[in-house]
């Protein structure tokens, strides 16, 4: 990730093998409302209501294939029920452990 330079406001999440939250930065709260603790073990995408994806969901196929989405334009669901626009990036573990690291950036 040498080459990746986020924005100031974007929030990350760090998932396992499967896309489930393992952790979350303190500008995911800023962002969706929903604290660290609302979302462990949750798969990232339905717990962060991610939507406007074109039929792959793009952490699975980071996931899967071992390649990064970047600047993938969707909505999130905040935990008001508040439809958000953010830019997410999916970036793939490359160790044994796999994982996912997903990073939101409100547009």
């Amino acid at each position: 990730m040498e080459d990746y330079y986020p924005a100031p406001a974007t929030a990350f999440v760090v998932c396992d093998q499967q896309g489930r939250v393992l952790a979350a930065g303190r500008d995911v709260f800023e962002i969706s409302g929903f604290r660290e603790q609302e979302l462990m073990g949750r798969d990232v995408v339905e717990a962060l209501g991610l939507s406007g994806f074109d039929g792959q969901n793009p952490a699975q196929v980071a996931l899967e294939w071992g390649v990064r989405r970047m600047g993938e334009k969707l909505e999130m669901r905040s935990k008001i029920g508040q439809q958000k626009a953010v830019i997410a990036d999916f970036f793939p573990a490359y160790d044994e452990d796999g994982g996912l690291l997903v990073a939101l950036t409100p547009r």
